[in-house]
């Protein structure tokens, strides 16, 4: 049924397709994996200039990341956000390694693998006959077939529908690379897709699937406290709760810690709200056995917040210096 359109999609990448992504030229299926991983919520420029290689470089198998402790692991990951990919990650590592199951099945058993990220896997690892569903193929599937509901149950129907199980591995690429370059979010090229003979969308892109009711981003407002010892070290604390389970942070609050100094102001974006933080210095006449020196605080794994508060610290800590030294 889709024949000339398959032929069509081959044609196209060739020519036009992201040949050069470092996970396209590999079929280790762990390096195929840790992309999928990273890829999520984050893109791809990003993912190459600044995570991909470095994490690599320290763990380049199955077996080495298995053998790594957390905190390792999430100092590695830093930056990137959404810790709890990363200590998945970890623990499919310990799981399986030295490496991935090669089934469907096998691969959602694991931790932190749904059936987006197994179905990548299958396909780019294994090259199994199954379709793939990351974001930009969602929405050029809604649009080839006019679908202005969204329901991933019947996109994933849609999916296998169009799937080309002749040439599984270049169709999914294919795919992704079509969403990403042709059919985008805002701007269309349909005169240059390979599906626009079959598009169903194509006159009125904008209108498949239906538009999210958008909400306006809460902002929410943290106090951070910097504590120093009579060592000078800064006392800090590894977080317990699962968000950011395993990473070092300052004490936090609501209120306003009135009996520090205030030092200043940071802001940061997530994906359900953005936090406006205001920092503060205190000293204590005591040594603190969680206390660590900035040097040794700096390279352990901390979330991008933390990052942005020691770089605060760090820049004015000069000006704190006298307060550093003397104890009030």
């Amino acid at each position: 049924m889709y024949k000339e359109t398959h032929k069509k999609i081959q044609e196209w990448y060739h020519i036009n397709g992201r040949h050069t992504l470092p996970w396209r030229n590999s079929s280790d299926s762990y390096k195929i994996y840790l992309s999928e991983i990273m890829l999520q919520q984050t893109q791809v420029k990003t993912v190459l200039e600044r995570f991909y290689f470095p994490f690599l470089e320290r763990f380049p198998t199955l077996n080495s990341l298995a053998q790594a402790n957390e905190a390792e692991v999430l100092k590695m990951w830093q930056g990137l956000g959404y810790y709890q990919r990363a200590r998945n990650l970890h623990k499919c590592a310990q799981l399986s390694a030295p490496t991935l199951p090669k089934t469907v099945q096998e691969l959602q058993a694991l931790p932190g693998i749904g059936k987006t990220t197994a179905h990548a896997i299958a396909a780019f690892a294994y090259h199994t006959k199954v379709p793939i569903l990351d974001a930009n193929v969602k929405r050029l599937l809604y649009r080839i077939f006019a679908l202005v509901k969204r329901d991933e149950k019947v996109l994933w129907k849609k999916a296998e529908q169009l799937l080309d199980t002749n040439a599984p591995y270049i169709y999914n690429q294919a795919l992704m690379d079509i969403g990403s370059s042709i059919c985008k979010p805002k701007q269309t090229l349909c005169e240059e897709c390979p599906f626009t003979t079959i598009c169903l969308g194509k006159k009125n892109p904008q209108n498949y699937p239906d538009k999210k009711v958008s909400k306006k981003v809460p902002i929410k407002q943290l106090h951070y406290l910097i504590s120093i010892d009579k060592h000078n070290k800064l006392i800090t604390s590894k977080r317990e709760q699962r968000l950011l389970e395993g990473l070092w942070s300052f004490p936090q609050s609501t209120q306003a810690f009135e009996k520090a100094t205030e030092i200043g102001h940071i802001k940061h974006a997530y994906t359900h709200f953005k936090l406006e933080a205001t920092i503060y210095l205190e000293n204590v006449t005591t040594a603190h056995k969680k206390a660590e020196t900035l040097t040794t605080l700096i390279n352990l794994p901390h979330s991008k917040v933390e990052e942005k508060i020691l770089i605060l610290f760090k820049s004015q800590s000069d000006q704190f210096q006298s307060l550093m030294e003397h104890p009030q």
